[in-house]
């Protein structure tokens, strides 16, 4: 493994739905402490998300912008962002499940997908891992349905727990045991 890919909303911030205001962007617990961890790691990082409230008209590109140069100040940066504008309805080959953020972002890291962890908090982010030939990484939330917690590959408590795992895998010490996997 040479990078982490992560979820934006409800994995590295809060998720406040449609979100295109900067000052609401709160980072979840232990956010800038486990991206750290991972470039202390000297793996890469990115951030691939699904951002359908453009595609919707609820949300500018700008808006999307901000919050993430929101997200990087507060957490760092990160070598690649990329996001679907695309309504679930476009059929688009980029908006997770499908694999296209994934492809993308390891493509501007200068990585293959498959050493890539995507670490998310629902379904389609593992599922975008395993189309794109990643390894995906569940870190659930309350909107989190049972079903995608038993088909996940690997499952943490936690997004520090999920680092932890993904370092694992990159063959870098980690200080805690790997959830399950």
């Amino acid at each position: 493994m040479r990078a982490v890919l992560f979820d934006r909303d409800d994995t590295l911030i809060a998720d406040v739905p449609y979100n295109g205001d900067p000052g609401l962007v709160r980072p979840v617990r232990g956010a800038r402490e486990a991206v750290d961890r991972v470039r202390a790691g000297g793996l890469a990082t990115g951030v691939v998300s699904n951002q359908s409230g453009v595609g919707r008209g609820l949300l500018s590109h700008a808006q999307v912008r901000a919050v993430n140069a929101r997200v990087e100040a507060l957490l760092g940066p990160f070598g690649a962002w990329v996001y679907c504008p695309h309504a679930p309805e476009d059929g688009c080959g980029c908006r997770k499940p499908a694999p296209g953020l994934v492809v993308e972002a390891a493509r501007r890291l200068g990585v293959d997908p498959a050493q890539c962890v995507v670490i998310g908090d629902i379904g389609a982010d593992v599922a975008a891992a395993r189309a794109a030939g990643a390894r995906g990484v569940l870190v659930p939330t309350r909107r989190t349905l049972p079903a995608e917690v038993a088909a996940a590959p690997a499952v943490c408590a936690d997004l520090a727990e999920a680092v932890t795992l993904a370092l694992r895998y990159a063959g870098t010490p980690a200080d805690r045991d790997e959830c399950r996997s």
